[in-house]
């Protein structure tokens, strides 16, 4: 029996087709997965299906059964009487999708509140049984904390947790995993696997094809708003027959065919890239005095560096006595779990944040604590790219201000010369069309707003350049060419660059050393290749482990 069945579903937005005559339809205890690039029109059809489709959307379909009922008729009263009880929905936007003023605990059980008779009681019971399903502490269902207390991570889980709670017959999953570390993702995806066990039927949107063939049954690709293909998930991934299948399939093997042959060389004593003496053959100069200087063994501090850092929160550490260096024209990988204290260790080296104890030196120089007045005629020196870039620009400014304002501090309105040169000077170095400079950032496809961000980022002319989940969010094409242009870029302009991220296949494709984070204390250090070749403590072990169990899907 089918949970879900759209024949013919088509979406516009003011006027404008997106979704195109979409055939969809998930079985009870099937998992499906629906895939493509960015701007492929998955989340769009997601959305229809549910009833959340944004105001002035006009959505059609021959056919649109949601656990057993046609929806086409549906108003938005009886869709809140069956999201929640008949379909769990999760969300790509974590974030923004709980109250952050509101008890994590009554989030998750309002499904139970509206849609049951349980009592207070009950209620409370199965939260902290479903809290504890995706690793969250149970203790949450009761204690009172809030939604905008939780890291990124944990907030997901809760979300995970409030879509399954109510054993719906379909949970739909936007983007389950992608802000979630492997080990994480493994007990969210075991979770999801539960639901789908227990008859329920499970659509997952996601550009993890890894995930893909480790956990679902078929799997649907999507582009320019149409299903282009769709099949058994062995089938598809192993012979895909559209091109568009075909250079997704490529994009993932081709980057972890990389990953292998770095790991490989390294792991045979292979020289490494002096990526400075890369920038300066790129330029046709000699390597300068501060490279010579920060390749010295002897210099620990590089143009960034930590020392002994230590945060707390309401007499809680989140950070303790984690140190390291960065020289120019390397990166450095930060790893962990959620929770790990990876978030404050980037606040405190962007400067948003001081230490309460050990120091954060720039330049060789202080940089944190320091009072704000000292530190901003230094600010150009430390840019930063995040996860979600779209949220960091101003709707009202074009591509064209935007990195103008970023190339004069601000004071674009009094820049004169050849300040739209510079404009396409600095969308060319991240391949991007200079023709789009006067559309809105937000009218950009995912892939190309993390390039504009990326060209915001360097028109400072960075030394550092810190990159929170950079391609965490973006479908394997387009995460390809993305970190194929951090490579380039380093070695272009040899800045250094400090990677945050929970995809270890990025990690281990951008890292020269890796820094592993538990429970605010780096618990091991050392270059990427020996450590991920031979990790040495358990927290370590455990995550690599964890990496594998998700692309190998559930246990038999």
């Amino acid at each position: 029996m089918n949970v879900l069945d759209a024949h013919g579903l088509s979406v516009a937005i003011g006027g404008t087709p997106l979704v195109h005559d979409v055939d969809l339809h998930v079985a009870a205890g099937e998992c499906v997965a629906l895939v493509g690039a960015s701007g492929s029109g998955k989340t769009v059809t997601v959305r229809a299906l549910l009833g959340l489709s944004s105001s002035g959307s006009a959505v059609r379909a021959d056919r649109l059964e949601v656990a057993g009922l046609d929806a086409r008729a549906f108003t938005e009263r009886r869709w809140r009487t069956v999201r929640g009880s008949r379909v769990g929905y999760v969300g790509q936007e974590a974030l923004g999708a709980l109250d952050p003023l509101r008890p994590v605990g009554r989030e998750v059980a309002d499904t139970l509140r509206l849609h049951t008779e349980m009592s207070a009681r009950e209620r409370v019971d199965a939260v902290r049984t479903a809290l504890e399903g995706v690793g969250l502490d149970p203790a949450i269902a009761s204690d009172g904390r809030l939604a905008g207390t939780l890291s990124g991570g944990m907030r997901q889980r809760a979300l995970i947790a409030a879509a399954t709670i109510g054993a719906p017959a379909l949970v739909v999953a936007d983007e389950p995993t992608t802000a979630l570390d492997a080990g994480v993702a493994v007990r969210v995806m075991e979770q999801l696997r539960a639901a789908q066990q227990q008859g329920a039927g499970l659509l997952v949107v996601t550009h993890d094809l890894g995930l893909v063939a480790g956990w679902a049954d078929r799997v649907v690709v999507m582009d320019g708003g149409r299903v282009v293909e769709s099949g058994p998930v062995d089938r598809v991934l192993r012979a895909p027959e559209h091109p568009v299948t075909r250079a997704l399939v490529a994009a993932a093997g081709d980057g972890a065919a990389r990953d292998g042959a770095a790991g490989d060389g390294a792991a045979h004593g292979a020289p490494s890239v002096d990526r400075c003496e890369v920038a300066h053959s790129v330029r046709g100069s000699d390597p300068c005095t501060e490279c010579a200087t920060s390749h010295d063994p002897a210099h620990s501090g590089g143009v960034l560096a930590a020392q002994d850092l230590r945060k707390a929160y309401d007499h809680v550490d989140a950070v303790t006595g984690v140190s390291f260096g960065l020289e120019r024209g390397r990166s450095l990988g930060v790893v962990g779990a959620s929770g790990s204290g990876k978030t404050t260790v980037v606040r405190m080296l962007l400067g948003l944040e001081d230490p309460d104890t050990g120091t954060v030196t720039l330049d060789g120089e202080a940089w944190a604590p320091l009072p704000e007045r000292e530190r901003r005629p230094r600010r150009r020196r430390v840019s930063a790219v995040v996860q979600d870039p779209g949220a960091t620009f101003d709707e009202r400014w074009s591509v064209e201000r935007v990195l103008a304002d970023a190339l004069t501090d601000g004071a674009a309105r009094r820049a004169t010369g050849d300040l739209g040169d510079r404009v396409d000077q600095a969308l060319r170095q991240v391949e991007l069309d200079p023709a789009l400079r006067s559309r809105s950032p937000l009218t950009l496809s995912g892939g190309q707003r993390q390039r504009l961000a990326i060209a915001r980022a360097l028109a400072t002319d960075p030394a550092v350049l810190v990159l929170d989940e950079p391609v965490t969010a973006l479908d394997a094409t387009v995460q390809d060419a993305v970190l194929t242009l951090l490579e380039r870029l380093r070695e272009d302009t040899g800045v250094a660059m400090v990677f945050v991220s929970h995809d270890l296949r990025a990690v281990r494709r951008i890292a020269d050393d890796l820094l592993v984070m538990h429970d605010g204390a780096a618990v091991e250090h050392g270059p990427a290749h020996e450590v991920f070749a031979h990790p040495t403590h358990p927290v370590t072990v455990a995550l690599l482990a964890a990496a594998e169990r998700l692309a190998a899907g559930p246990a038999a």
